[in-house]
């Protein structure tokens, strides 16, 4: 892949001291990401994806290796690296808009370019008839490209989705995810995708790490080629390609356990 390193991750270890002793939860994971990839992070329930994030996004320091991100290290939380969780944690008392121009806020750079942007990227996905009106009168999956919006207003290098479509019924879920990952190929947004669901996972990443068992170690890399129908690459089409059946199996022959 002839593109740069968005993200180095090198040797990292992270142990939880607890009363009853030390847990490790991750063990020696080494790992890149590209300019404009969509990696994504599989694993059994409780082996550590969240933790791996969570270091990735400077939230916890590990115990031992580094992060970098565009060369440089990651120590704290950083406007380069957005993060978008399960929830959308959008505050109820504030506009649709209002909640999208936040993270400006908080730079102190809102200002009439900015705020016309704010405008232009809700138009773009379908938001700018609800601009004015408050997160409880959206549905879930609206809220989430609100959400979506918020961090890409930003301007990260990085996005972080930690299990972003959790919370919708399966139908929603599935829109969601299609039209998020067109958006993020659109603005070719380089993005780190922690999912339980391995269909999920194939349609949206260019690559797949397969997580083990805690301690966390990388069982696998999976680069993922698609023959979508019409040369059309939408999350929603790729399901449809003919290999789709072959990555799927891999990947849950290589979780061995029911994900």
């Amino acid at each position: 892949m002839g593109k740069e390193k968005t993200v180095e991750v090198k040797n990292l270890k992270m142990v939880y001291h607890t009363i009853s002793g030390e847990t490790e939860a991750i063990k020696d994971i080494s790992f890149s990401v590209f300019e404009g990839e969509i990696l994504g992070i599989v694993g059994p329930s409780g082996c550590g994806k969240s933790t791996l994030l969570s270091i990735i996004a400077g939230l916890i320091s590990p115990s031992s290796g580094e992060v970098l991100v565009n060369g440089q290290k990651v120590e704290k939380p950083s406007k380069n690296i957005g993060y978008m969780f399960q929830r959308d944690h959008l505050f109820e008392w504030r506009t649709i808009l209002q909640n999208v121009l936040l993270g400006l806020e908080i730079m102190g750079k809102v200002d009439e370019t900015s705020y016309k942007y704010a405008e232009d990227l809700l138009d773009n996905y379908g938001l700018g008839d609800f601009k004015n009106m408050y997160p409880r009168q959206l549905s879930g999956g609206m809220r989430q490209r609100v959400a979506l919006i918020r961090t890409l207003i930003v301007e990260p290098n990085l996005l972080l989705l930690d299990e972003p479509f959790s919370a919708l019924d399966y139908q929603t879920r599935l829109a969601i995810a299609d039209e998020i990952g067109i958006i993020l190929k659109k603005e070719k947004k380089t993005a780190l995708l922690v999912t339980h669901d391995i269909s999920e996972a194939i349609s949206l990443s260019d690559r797949i790490i397969i997580l083990s068992n805690r301690p966390a170690t990388i069982k696998d890399t999976i680069t993922i080629e698609l023959s979508c129908p019409n040369g059309i690459r939408t999350p929603i089409k790729c399901r449809e390609a003919p290999e789709f059946r072959y990555y799927f199996n891999k990947i849950w022959k290589e979780l061995d356990v029911h994900v």
